[in-house]
């Protein structure tokens, strides 16, 4: 088995909000002690509600932003400011809009050597357009979209630019931040399959942020399911979607439409609040929206236990 690329141990990130001149504000916990690996050729998928932390983790691996607690280590690299600069080429993200996250005003091939203008300033105006015009293709593009502006594409042409661009400086690493969920259902799996194409081809590891179950099922390897900044689950595919443990999974899970009409699938409606982020109170964050609460889930906080399959749970199924 290939050695784990990042190591992530306890990350934490809170941010404090309100206050003033003379009160003090509330810490936001928006991450709390998240532990995984990432190796080559594997995909883990980040999957829950919006606000549970998906998008905090992302901006952590990414190096946009410092944890507040934990570790973080790529290639055996502990991961600080000091050194974001010399890593960061090693993590890119493919962001979720591919309309929003191409600059209009250029032209792609500029776009695909604008990380290299950067990371790269030994290169050769000649290394790097043979670079870029190398990545168009390795995507599935054509040799004469070099020279085009992105308004001439389609969404998904748009999201293989965007992908390329990531691949640009070589990462061992890439963060795909619902890489598909703003595009049509019929172009979904054709960037589905350029990524793992792609993975295959290049041995990369994948951090898989999705609200999409369906599309994790088919796409992922490891599955971590989080709830307001913790991870409440994490296993295999296999063991997430055939025995989920977790109340919370299994909610999910009841929402995602099956292609087989004749199963049976009963929906589980949650109800309750959803506690807010600010509100550090004891117990399980889905205590009060947990049919299988109990006075215990409401006064202790459930550690992730289990080594191939984790849930943090009093009474998992």
């Amino acid at each position: 088995m290939n050695a784990p690329i990042v190591k992530a141990k306890g990350l934490a990130r809170h941010y404090e909000v309100g206050g003033g001149l003379l009160s003090k504000g509330k810490i936001v916990r928006a991450l709390s002690g998240v532990d995984f690996e990432l190796s080559p050729g594997k995909t883990l998928a980040v999957v829950g509600e919006s606000g549970c932390g998906k998008s905090t983790l992302a901006r952590l691996i990414t190096m946009i932003e410092e944890p507040t607690e934990g570790t973080l280590e790529i290639d055996d690299n502990n991961v600080t400011p000091d050194n974001w600069a010399s890593l960061r080429s090693s993590v890119q993200i493919v962001f979720q809009d591919p309309y929003g996250s191409l600059n209009p005003r250029q032209k792609v091939g500029y776009i695909l050597q604008e990380p290299l203008i950067i990371n790269r300033p030994d290169m050769s105006k000649q290394e790097r357009e043979a670079k870029a015009r190398e990545m168009i293709e390795l995507v599935g593009l054509r040799a004469e979209h070099y020279d085009r502006y992105p308004h001439m594409f389609s969404g998904g042409q748009r999201q293989r630019i965007s992908i390329a661009r990531a691949l640009m400086l070589e990462p061992r690493v890439v963060v795909l931040d619902e890489p598909v969920s703003a595009l049509d259902v019929s172009i979904q799996s054709q960037i589905l399959n350029l990524l793992v194409e792609l993975q295959e081809r290049l041995g990369l590891a994948y951090l898989f942020i999705s609200h999409d179950l369906s599309v994790v099922k088919h796409f992922a390897d490891e599955v971590i399911v989080m709830y307001l900044g913790r991870a409440v689950e994490r296993a295999s595919k296999e063991e997430i979607f055939a025995a989920p443990k977790h109340p919370y999974t299994k909610a999910l899970l009841s929402t995602t439409p099956r292609a087989d009409p004749t199963a049976t699938k009963e929906r589980i409606k949650l109800e309750g609040e959803l506690p807010s982020p600010l509100d550090n109170l004891p117990g399980c964050a889905f205590a009060p929206r947990c049919w299988k609460a109990t006075e215990e889930c409401r006064t202790g906080r459930p550690a992730l236990e289990g080594d191939a399959h984790g849930v943090a749970c009093f009474h998992p199924e």
